[in-house]
């Protein structure tokens, strides 16, 4: 079993920048994609940003050109560098991990949620 353990957030003014991270520990066999998710009160969860095997990175159109997706493969580590916030950036953010175990089975893990608010 998978245990994603996130990282960061906070309260933020309107311009300002943050960093999650999230770390994943356990039989982890390959991470095929890591991303973050987000959920606005009252809103469905949406897609931030993902990051594959190889790198390959996909971002929400809301959080283009402002949002950075990293990793680390060595430490399971995703992160998310958040710059020019808005105040409807505001949300709770979670991790997501899609892996495969030492058994070569598939599954996705979720993070515990971490939030961000940004106002001034």
């Amino acid at each position: 079993q998978v245990h994603l353990v996130q990282s960061g957030g906070g309260l933020v003014q309107p311009g300002g920048s943050l960093r999650l991270s999230c770390a994943a520990s356990g039989t982890i066999f390959s991470i095929d994609v890591m991303g973050w998710y987000r959920q606005a009160p009252g809103k469905e969860r949406e897609l931030v940003a993902t990051i594959t095997s190889s790198s390959n990175t996909n971002y929400g159109d809301s959080v283009k050109g402002r949002f950075t997706i990293s990793k680390n493969n060595a430490k399971n580590t995703v992160y998310l560098q958040m710059n020019s916030l808005k105040p409807e950036d505001t949300a709770v953010y979670y991790c997501n991990v899609d892996y495969v175990d030492s058994r070569r089975y598939s599954y996705t893990a979720w993070g515990q949620g971490t939030q961000v608010t940004v106002s001034s």
